[in-house]
């Protein structure tokens, strides 16, 4: 069984309900308590009445008082279109001297008082409401006091309080119930541009990347949208990238692959070893090309733009890495027949991610050993600005780029027009990734000596710590 989904309505229905409810409750019950204390306080006035006329008929006797209450009197005293009315007269040492024995007797009436008692009970089985007063009889010396109770059943102050209850509570439930509606109506509306984004968002296309409009969307969800749109746009740059590089790909891959098959069928072609030998030594070369151009291909995509989430910079010394690099590419150098030279001074420290920075200045040095020419001189440079800046030159004797493809040059697969040395057009596309990703930013200046060019990457100058 799936679990239940809260809904936004609902919540909203109930919070704002809820209370409306409850306090229609309370204010029932308070209601029906103040009913009943005004209908009390109606009807034992006149009980009370009652119990004084009763009174009026008591007579002093020589052995002590006797009530004389003709059954007329009786009847025109006692009888109620509503309600029974009952009563008792005991005198003051306790004795019933008329009236129905049964009426229940006060839980407390101070002897010294003549304020009346009010209070509830049962006569025969039905509630009633009792009043208990201490009156005076008779005058002088036959004078004295009696206890009068006139108990009345409920019929009439139930009525009232009834009456009282449904005077107040009916308008209340009349305008709980307006305002339920009204409610509901509202909270619908103000939820009506959610389903408006709902559908807008449940109609779109899996392709259709472009921002939700945030025009009608309500100021409490316009930040989720705007994440939204910004995850929206952080997806579509990644896509684009992912695309760009399948395209790429397929696009440098394709003639290679080609070359490849055809220097296979050639190789077995070959009834002579020899020339056998020399095929497959053209198909090594070949593979070698293929090798490095998927090597590239792959470091380009993992320096896109879009993985500065990934970077991880660490402290680092730009001129002990750099020559620690530069040997490593001595023996490569001395093959092409190039002098590979390295200038450098004190620590440079920068904040930088070694493998990506290794990337960086194996390209540079590779497109400056690949183009110089033979005999020429490669010289890698570290040194740090006054501002903290570092800064890496490499410098080559290769032909010298013109001023106007010196912007280009870093463009994926650009080459220049009449070179003869092979390569992909990758190498600097993916410096200029690295140093984006750095922050970095790179110039091309011609040599000083005045032949070959000299790429420089300057880093920015290196955080403070705490």
């Amino acid at each position: 069984m799936h679990p239940v989904e809260p809904s936004l309505r609902h919540k909203l229905l109930a919070w704002l309900l809820g209370p409306l409810l409850i306090l229609l409750v309370l204010d029932t019950a308070f209601t029906y308590w103040t009913s009943v204390s005004f209908s009390n306080l109606a009807h034992d006035r006149s009980l009370h009445e009652i119990a004084r006329e009763v009174a009026l008929h008591v007579k002093p006797n020589g052995s002590g008082p006797r009530l004389d209450l003709s059954p007329a009197a009786e009847k025109i005293l006692l009888v109620d279109q509503d309600d029974r009315v009952f009563y008792k007269v005991t005198t003051a040492g306790g004795a019933v001297i008329g009236g129905d024995p049964q009426v229940p007797a006060p839980l407390k009436l101070r002897p010294d008082s003549d304020k009346p008692a009010f209070y509830g009970g049962t006569l025969h089985g039905e509630p009633v409401r009792v009043v208990a007063a201490r009156m005076p009889f008779g005058e002088g010396a036959a004078s004295g006091t009696v206890i009068v109770q006139v108990a009345e059943t409920l019929n009439k102050r139930n009525r009232l309080a009834r009456d009282i209850l449904a005077s107040v509570v009916v308008p209340q439930l009349i305008l709980i119930v307006m305002a339920t509606l009204a409610v509901y109506m509202g909270v619908s509306r103000g939820l009506g541009p959610l389903a408006r984004l709902e559908r807008a968002v449940s109609h779109r296309s899996h392709l259709d990347l472009s921002p939700i409009d945030v025009r009608d969307v309500p100021g409490e969800v316009r930040p989720l949208v705007d994440e939204v749109n910004e995850l929206m746009l952080r997806l579509g740059k990644t896509l684009d990238f992912q695309n760009r590089f399948i395209a790429d790909a397929a696009h440098q891959l394709k003639t290679p692959v080609a070359g490849l098959k055809t220097q296979i069928e050639l190789a077995l072609r070959e009834p002579e070893p020899e020339r056998a030998r020399h095929s497959l030594a053209q198909l090594y070369v070949s593979a070698d090309r293929l090798s490095r151009l998927v090597r590239q291909l792959l470091t380009l995509a993992r320096n896109e733009p879009g993985a500065m989430d990934a970077l991880q910079l660490k402290a680092l010394d730009l001129n002990a890495f750099a020559l620690e690099i530069s040997m490593e590419w001595a023996p490569q150098a001395i093959k092409h027949g190039v002098d590979l030279g390295f200038e450098g001074g004190g620590a440079v420290i920068i904040s930088a991610e070694p493998d990506r920075l290794r990337e960086l200045i194996n390209n540079l040095i590779d497109n400056a050993v690949r183009y110089s020419r033979q005999g020429g001189r490669v010289t890698v440079a570290v040194a740090q600005a006054a501002d903290g800046q570092g800064q890496l030159s490499i410098s080559d004797d290769g032909p010298s780029i013109p001023p106007e493809e010196r912007t280009r040059i870093f463009e994926r697969f650009h080459r220049l027009l009449g070179g003869h040395t092979e390569g992909s057009g990758l190498g600097l596309a993916i410096v200029s990734e690295i140093a984006s990703l750095h922050g970095a930013r790179i110039t091309l200046e011609e040599d000083l000596d005045g032949v070959g060019n000299t790429f420089s990457v300057i880093f920015p100058p290196r955080a403070a710590e705490g």
